[in-house]
């Protein structure tokens, strides 16, 4: 950890009340802290639409294209790849054999390396203005993802440094943790920070991710709607969310930070 780097941040910055009585702060990687869920879900596009080309369902209907929006929030986003190549198969009417899932989850892990090679990933600046106002406050960080890439995005972006520990895909690999909307890896987050999850805050993108948070009994699970998009806000709130926000920065120098309108606080549309 670099000291001078954990105290930076503005003087003046305030936190949100939804953040002031936690004890740590659990953030998901992709869509949250770097601007690499577009990266991931361009990727399961590429591989997706190539194997329904291959091989389409019987009903025409179910070969439609990947939508990297809907589809991706619905069956991918957050969960380990073979679960997500799983459920999307199934969705499409197609049967998840073992072998279907390993070929389209290994040729969605090949089109996202070879992506992340041409293409920088960035950290959001609104979660970076967050994460200094936290490290200022004393406040534990961790970063969890499905990811094995996690450390990888996070050095690139300039920010490891900003967290005490990361558990990543290969971990929760090594752990034999469940993926979401299981809350191990959140859980094992926690457990390293040495907090309770009903101290704790989560913020997370992902259906799978803010369901995880609940089940976790985390303090408070905020919701990031990146998409803006119809709807999306009120199912972050339908699977957990306490709270649904635009970016992160809201909840420094704001009052509750609800930036869709979605959520007024704790307990609201659950």
């Amino acid at each position: 950890m670099n000291p001078a780097r954990a105290r930076a941040g503005k003087p003046g910055d305030t936190l949100a009340p939804v953040l002031r009585d936690v004890r740590a702060v659990v953030l998901d990687t992709d869509g949250v802290i770097t601007d690499s869920a577009r990266v991931h879900a361009a990727a399961w596009k590429t591989a997706f639409d190539t194997f329904l080309r291959a091989h389409p369902p019987e009903d025409p209907h179910q070969g439609r294209p990947f939508d990297e929006r809907d589809d991706y929030l619905r069956y991918v986003d957050g969960k380990p790849r073979p679960d997500g190549a799983a459920a999307f198969l199934v969705s499409r009417g197609l049967d998840p054999l073992a072998e279907t899932v390993r070929e389209v989850a290994a040729d969605k892990e090949r089109l996202y390396t070879g992506m992340l090679r041409e293409h920088a990933v960035d950290a959001y600046p609104g979660t970076v203005r967050l994460l200094r106002a936290l490290r200022r406050r004393g406040v534990p960080l961790a970063a969890a993802s499905a990811s094995r890439h996690a450390g990888e995005l996070l050095t690139g972006a300039k920010v490891l440094d900003l967290f005490d520990t990361l558990v990543d895909g290969g971990e929760a690999a090594r752990l034999d943790l469940p993926g979401k909307p299981d809350p191990a890896l959140f859980l094992e987050a926690v457990r390293r920070l040495g907090v309770p999850a009903d101290r704790a805050a989560v913020i997370e993108d992902a259906l799978a991710g803010v369901e995880a948070g609940r089940r976790g009994g985390f303090a408070v699970v905020i919701g990031v709607d990146r998409t803006a998009g119809p709807g999306t806000g009120e199912a972050l709130l339908r699977h957990g969310a306490h709270l649904v926000v635009r970016d992160l920065g809201a909840l420094v120098g704001t009052g509750t930070g609800t930036g869709t309108g979605t959520g007024t606080g704790t307990g609201a549309a659950r």
